[in-house]
C-alpha cells in the first residue's frame, strides 16, 4: 500500500469555456467535480497504475462528505480521511477550449483545531504500519504548524517507510530538514528554496541541505533528477497543449510508483515526464490519457545530466 497525505484537500471543480475573457460574462459547456488536492491527484494515478492506495489527510462539512462520497467509487483508492469541524475547501479551474489556457481559483482550507492536529498525527502513525512509501503532498491549512512536514517526514523515517515530500515555501524548508527520501519542487520553488536559479546547482544544494534526492519540473523541459546514483533529464518529445493542472501530481505518482517498483532511475523519471504530459491532454486533474501515456512511454528517454558546479 502507498499512504498519501493531503492536510488541505479540495473539491476541484473544472468549468469549460468557450473563450475566456476577463470582465465578461460566459456560458460553461461543461462541469466536472473530483475529490482534489496534490495527495488525492497523486492517489488516483497510483490507483489507474494497479496499486492499491490510502488518502489521509483532513475532510469536514459538506463539500468533505462530497468528497468522501466521490473517493468511494475510485477503485484502488481506500479513504482515510480524519474528520474536521470546519468545511473542506473548493478549488476552481476555468478551461478556455479555444487556447487550452486554464485560469485557476483556489478557497483556504479550514482552521485546523490544535486536538484536530494531534488526531491527524495518531492516524497518520498507524497508518505508516503498512505503507512501503508515503507522499507529502502541498499546502498547509490555516492552524496546522509551519514545521508539520518536518515532523511527518520524520515519522515515516522512524517507521523505516521512504517518504516524497511535494510542497514549497517555509514548510518546504523545515520539511527538508528532517531528510526525506525524494521532494520533487518546480523550478520557482527550489529557486526560492536555495537561492540559486540554475536548477542543477539549485538541486544539488537542496541535496546538501538534507533531501536524498531531488526531482525539479522543470515545465516544458520535463524533469531534472539529482541522486546518490546519478543525475538525469526527460522531456516530452514534443510540446504538449492542454489542461497542466494535475500534471505534478502525475510527476509525482511515476515517482512513487517506480521508487516502490525498484525501477531504476531513468525508467522512472521516463513514466514521470510521460505520465505529466498524459495528464495536461486529460480534461480534469487527477487523470491522465491511457493511449497517449502508453504512446509517450515508449519515446520519452533519461538522459544523463551534466555534473553541475558544487
Amino acid at each position: 500500500m502507498i499512504l498519501t497525505v493531503t492536510l488541505n484537500t479540495a473539491l476541484d471543480i473544472t468549468y469549460r469555456v468557450q473563450g475566456f475573457r476577463p470582465h465578461a460574462s460566459h456560458r460553461v459547456t461543461e462541469v466536472t467535480e473530483r475529490p482534489g488536492g496534490k495527495g488525492l491527484n497523486v492517489a488516483r494515478v497510483l490507483a489507474a497504475l494497479g496499486h492499491e492506495v490510502t488518502v489521509t489527510g483532513f475532510a469536514g462539512g459538506t463539500t468533505g462528505d462530497v468528497v468522501s462520497e466521490r473517493l468511494a467509487g475510485v477503485p484502488g483508492v481506500s479513504d482515510a480521511l480524519v474528520p474536521v469541524a470546519g468545511a473542506t475547501r473548493r478549488t476552481v479551474a476555468v478551461v478556455d477550449e479555444r487556447t487550452g489556457d486554464t485560469t485557476q481559483l483556489n478557497e483556504p482550507g479550514p482552521a485546523v483545531a490544535p486536538a484536530e492536529w494531534t488526531a491527524f498525527q495518531e492516524a497518520y502513525a498507524d497508518l505508516l504500519t503498512g505503507a512501503a512509501a508515503v507522499a507529502l503532498c502541498g499546502s498547509l491549512p490555516p492552524g496546522v504548524p509551519v514545521g508539520a512536514y518536518a515532523g511527518l517526514v520524520r515519522t515515516a523515517r522512524s517507521a523505516g517507510v521512504p517518504v516524497l515530500l511535494d510542497t514549497s515555501g517555509e514548510p518546504l524548508r523545515r520539511g527538508l530538514a528532517a531528510r526525506p527520501d525524494l521532494i520533487k519542487p518546480n523550478a520557482d520553488e527550489l529557486a526560492e528554496l536555495t537561492g540559486t536559479h540554475e536548477p542543477q546547482r539549485a538541486a544539488q544544494a537542496a541535496r546538501r541541505r538534507g533531501a536524498r534526492s531531488v526531482v525539479a519540473s522543470l515545465g516544458a523541459e520535463g524533469l531534472l533528477a539529482v541522486t546518490p546514483e546519478g543525475r538525469w533529464r526527460a522531456a516530452p518529445p514534443a510540446h504538449v497543449r492542454g489542461n497542466p493542472t494535475g500534471a505534478g501530481d502525475s510527476a509525482v505518482a511515476g515517482l512513487l510508483s517506480g521508487l516502490v517498483e525498484h525501477l531504476p532511475w531513468p525508467q522512472t523519471l521516463a513514466r514521470a515526464v510521460a505520465l505529466s504530459a498524459a495528464t495536461v491532454l486529460a480534461p480534469v486533474a487527477g487523470e491522465f490519457d491511457r493511449a497517449a501515456y502508453e504512446e509517450l512511454l515508449g519515446r520519452v528517454v533519461a538522459v544523463t545530466a551534466e555534473a553541475g558546479a558544487a
